[in-house]
């Protein structure tokens, strides 16, 4: 269960029309208000079905310890099924909100919105520190409780063998310092690293649930990027036209780059490969995930977790010589699958189905390898930078085998002086997976939990597994040593890092924005009145980025405040000063802060120029949705 908990001045709701599943109520519950309420919002979901006493006892408590925190005596359950991707069955929904009331009701005033309608709802929150909290239940489920196979639940998972050895392996975490010191994490201070100690923290713990949703869910559906898609299966997202342009540019700027500048050849491979296809099996157990698997025409298929196996594939077919390398491929795989556990799917940060740009590397032999890795290492860091994500905003990850490390100190030194900050090690004794070297980017989010974005590994084992081969100087068949690089890691991360910082922002009372090149709206141009709207148009003509115009009929103070809301960039407010001098005043969200925006006069040419320099060199699409303010449906 998600229960998100507000305490308001007041809270009001009406129906407005049935759904499918409405419980039926009496004319007296199609509308409510509370006044000086705590306001829980809920969504009951799949895993509750295990245990609904438990839940109910659970979430029962959990109002009560609020209520005596914030000093109230009402509450208002409202089901709430946007905060959650795994819902449960309507009638488990129903039955859990009405135990719920019912364990409240008689100590405290309890409302309840019906379950199952359409409705209208609005909540003043309080805004005092306590006035908004996020809570997830999890009932208590016993071994001999839980949903079968054969019962309602999901098949079982495909789980390879590199997972199952992934739990037992036995590794060493260290920290290793700037000047390429390897140190116990207990003989490091970590006190002025305090992002590297939470790293830190949740690596050990190897605890992946999260029991709150990070802020940046709530900004994604405010943004109207994103949103949990029902009708679908968990961690697969819905994008609106805003998400998908921002997704758009991501995915073409990552591999434009590559391509053009790194040598890669964009190739595009399938989604779905036989399970028992002999190499690709053995592979299959060698990664450490689980698997969508499918049946079709009586075999057994797989969902593809990265672009490895297709591009592997095709290396096996081609004609390669040492002259051809390194030989890069890379394909921005929309989709990869994997079965990530229920509990660690939230938000964009953590998803089944997702974005990713990967290309695989052939090199002659482990020195042009960790040659090819130091240069596709400083790459990635340059590709976050542009996206919006900086050297500050991650914590950097290298896992190696110990003979790996011994024969290649000065490498992984090397690395360690081009963050020039520590970062965390962790060392295995043996070699469990296919890699002996990688590194990821790691970023920390608000509610400490971390995600890797960047990875590159150095891979010994799959050119022999799917017999590559080069020929050399001397006309002999050598086996490549290759590379899997990631240089954004998942598009859909990225998204979730540039949320997570704008909500580190407002936390720390600064205005929130996206990179220029990435805002679905760069400029907004907004008429006084009726009188000014040729003359805006005139100018929204003459801008050459993503200009939309507000053409609503409400006041010129909501229209700027909604500005802001949205975060745009640029905005030109057209009134008689504007028409009698043709100067525009334009204000600039970048040089702004909570209290006061700044703004500076210039021509259209000149304002132009200033978003040209922002987003030189970066790709650019249309506007994703009406020019017109007044043509846009609302998606949230």
């Amino acid at each position: 269960m998600q229960i998100l908990l507000l305490h308001s001045d007041f809270i009001e709701y009406e129906t407005k029309k049935a759904t499918p599943v409405a419980e039926k109520i009496d004319e007296s519950a199609h509308a409510g208000r509370l006044e000086e309420a705590l306001a829980a919002f809920i969504a009951v979901e799949k895993d509750d079905e295990q245990n609904t006493s438990s839940v109910i006892e659970k979430a029962t408590d959990e109002i009560k310890k609020t209520l005596v925190q914030v000093k109230a005596d009402k509450v208002m359950l409202y089901p709430y099924a946007h905060l959650s991707s795994s819902l449960s069955s309507p009638d488990t929904a129903i039955k859990v909100l009405k135990g719920i009331e019912n364990k409240l009701s008689g100590e405290i005033e309890v409302m309840r919105a019906p379950f199952g309608w359409y409705k209208g709802f609005t909540v003043k929150c309080k805004g005092h520190p306590l006035s908004e909290l996020s809570k997830r239940i999890e009932p208590d489920v016993d071994e001999g409780c839980k949903i079968s196979k054969e019962g309602v639940g999901e098949d079982e998972d495909v789980v390879s063998e590199a997972l199952k050895a992934e739990s037992v392996a036995k590794s060493y975490f260290k920290i290793l310092d700037t000047d390429g010191v390897l140190k116990d994490i207990d003989d490091f201070d970590l006190s002025e690293h305090p992002k590297l100690q939470k790293f830190v923290d949740y690596e050990i713990s190897k605890n992946r649930t999260s029991k709150i949703a990070p802020p940046h869910v709530e900004l994604m559906r405010k943004l109207e990027i994103a949103d949990y898609e029902n009708g679908s299966d968990s961690g697969n997202m819905r994008f609106y036209p805003k998400g998908r342009l921002i997704k758009s540019l991501i995915e073409r700027y990552v591999v434009d780059r590559s391509v053009s500048e790194f040598g890669a050849m964009e190739v595009e491979t399938p989604i779905m490969y036989d399970m028992n296809h002999p190499t690709l099996k053995k592979y299959l157990d060698r990664f450490p995930a689980r698997q969508y698997s499918i049946e079709s025409d009586k075999r057994h298929l797989f969902l593809r977790f990265a672009a490895c196996f297709g591009q592997f594939l095709m290396n096996h077919d081609m004609t390669i010589s040492y002259r051809n390398l390194p030989v890069k491929m890379i394909e921005m795989t929309r989709y990869s699958f994997r079965k990530e556990q229920r509990g660690e799917l939230v938000g964009l940060r953590r998803l089944r189905a997702f974005t990713m740009p990967d290309m695989h590397t052939l090199t002659t032999d482990m020195q042009g390898a960790t040659d090819e890795f130091f240069k596709q290492y400083a790459f990635c860091i340059d590709i976050l930078d542009k996206i919006g994500i900086k050297l500050d905003d991650f914590e950097v990850a290298i896992r190696f085998t110990k003979d790996f490390y011994e024969d290649n100190k000065d490498l992984i030194t090397k690395m360690v002086k081009e963050v020039n900050k520590p970062v965390l090690v962790e060392m295995w004794d043996e070699r469990f997976f296919y890699f002996v070297l990688k590194f990821e980017f790691n970023f920390v989010d608000m509610i400490d939990k971390a995600s890797a974005l960047s990875t590159v590994q150095i891979d010994v084992e799959n050119a022999e597994r799917y017999d590559i081969s080069y020929t050399d100087e001397k006309g002999s068949q050598k086996r490549p040593v290759i590379l899997h690089c990631s240089p954004s890691g998942a598009v859909e991360r990225c998204i979730y890092a540039l949320l997570e910082k704008a909500a580190d922002d407002i936390e720390n009372k600064k205005l929130p924005m996206f990179p220029v090149w990435l805002s679905p709206t760069q400029v907004r141009v907004i008429p006084v009145s009726e009188k000014h709207k040729n003359y805006a148009e005139k100018i929204c003509s003459e801008i050459k980025f993503r200009v939309d115009l507000d053409d609503r009929e409400m006041t010129l103070g909501k229209k700027i405040r909604e500005a802001g809301t949205e975060w745009v960039p640029y905005v030109i407010v057209i009134g008689d000063n504007e028409l009698e001098s043709g100067k525009l005043t334009v204000s600039i969200r970048s040089e702004s802060d909570m209290k006061k925006g700044f703004k500076k006069e210039m021509t259209v040419e000149e304002l132009n120029e200033l978003i040209e320099n922002e987003t030189k060199n970066l790709p650019y699409r249309t506007l994703p949705l009406p020019k017109y303010l007044s043509k846009r449906a609302k998606f949230v």
